[in-house]
């Protein structure tokens, strides 16, 4: 997927989490999830910024959620290339990146 991770403007924060507001975030990862191409910086802001605009357990939870949907509709997502997202970004992400995480348990 992870269709992730970028938009550098963070919804506002009365505003509930999307997950076209996710999909925005991660969207400049998408190349490099597929591997075709190069983790960018566009990418792991978009990573920070997701993680940032994240800070409720339902924001999380949507987050959560709407990687998983979104990442099973892109073909050609290598879902370790995914997972190591985060990590590679120096983002401390609450959960695995995983289509096996169950998101009714991110808090």
């Amino acid at each position: 997927m992870l269709a992730f991770l970028v938009v550098v403007a963070s919804p506002p924060a009365a505003e509930a989490l999307t997950c076209g507001n996710v999909v925005g975030y991660l969207s400049q990862c998408v190349n490099y999830a597929q591997g075709k191409g190069p983790l960018t910086s566009a990418c792991c802001n978009g990573v920070r910024s997701l993680n940032s605009a994240a800070s409720t357990t339902v924001d999380r939870q949507t987050a959560c959620n709407c990687v998983k949907k979104t990442a099973t509709g892109i073909s050609g997502i290598n879902p370790s290339l995914v997972a190591g997202i985060p990590g590679k970004c120096h983002v401390n992400v609450p959960y695995p990146i995983s289509a096996s995480t169950d998101c009714t348990k991110v808090k």
